[in-house]
């Protein structure tokens, strides 16, 4: 972050940076404990994320709030706008990450007790976890402005994309093969899809990233790897993404 003549522009940049940070610390904790209390079935743990969920969204409002009182009153230019308007849409990411994870939480609490079998629990614990390595990389090269940092994640997008597609193609052939459970399984598959959604929201705030620091976007096509059928989160059948 450059220095400022006017000082209190300095300030005021360094608490909208803050505040990101805080956000998407705060979306990062909605993320882990709404997987966690899928795997354990810890219903009072999904409803502390629903309870989380309206802080997360006043925190986001509070944001853009700050972000567009800054534009009109400092009319910043180059690398300060750019730094402005990316706090904006990277708010707009993590509010959307919160929603994922609370829709976790929702479809957590409407599973039943029974455990999610292991063929299908540890390779989502692993997708969660990278994406959730994701979004903290994308975070921290906000942080740091580290646009290399930013790069990763946009390039190990497509990594997450295909262990959707696997894991999508193994729930649905769950279900075929038992469908005495086929309505836990099919929660199972939005969780999945939201999980990949939160690593699209990753790479968007990795782009937001580059942009801030080069004034460019990524060179090239963001690499995607998803073959799933399951339409993208966000759709009438799907809830929130």
């Amino acid at each position: 972050m450059t220095d400022h003549i006017v000082q209190s522009f300095d300030v005021e940049l360094r608490g909208l940076t803050s505040h990101i940070l805080e956000l998407g610390i705060l979306a990062e904790q909605q993320l882990t404990d709404a997987v966690w209390s899928l795997r354990r079935g810890n219903e009072q743990m999904a409803k502390e994320v629903a309870e989380r969920e309206e802080r997360l969204n006043r925190l986001a409002a509070q944001i853009d709030s700050d972000a567009v009182s800054m534009i009109a009153r400092r009319q910043p230019l180059a690398i300060d706008l750019r730094h402005v308007m990316a706090a904006i849409r990277i708010s707009s990411n993590l509010e959307r990450v919160g929603d994922l994870a609370y829709n976790i939480a929702k479809r957590s609490m409407a599973m039943s007790e029974a455990p999610i079998p292991a063929e299908l629990a540890e390779p989502m614990q692993r997708m969660a976890e990278l994406t959730l390595l994701q979004l903290k990389s994308a975070r921290e090269s906000f942080a740091t402005m580290d646009i290399h940092s930013a790069y990763r994640v946009w390039e190990e997008d497509a990594v997450i994309d295909a262990m959707h597609t696997i894991l999508f193609k193994d729930i649905v052939q769950c279900m075929a093969d038992d469908r005495a459970s086929a309505f836990d399984l099919a929660h199972l598959l939005f969780v999945v899809k939201n999980i990949e959604r939160v690593g699209d929201h990753a790479t968007n705030i990795a782009e937001d990233v580059v942009y801030m620091v080069s004034g460019a976007l990524p060179i090239g096509k963001r690499p995607k790897m998803d073959e799933s059928t399951l339409p993208r989160a966000g759709s009438d059948n799907l809830g929130n993404s």
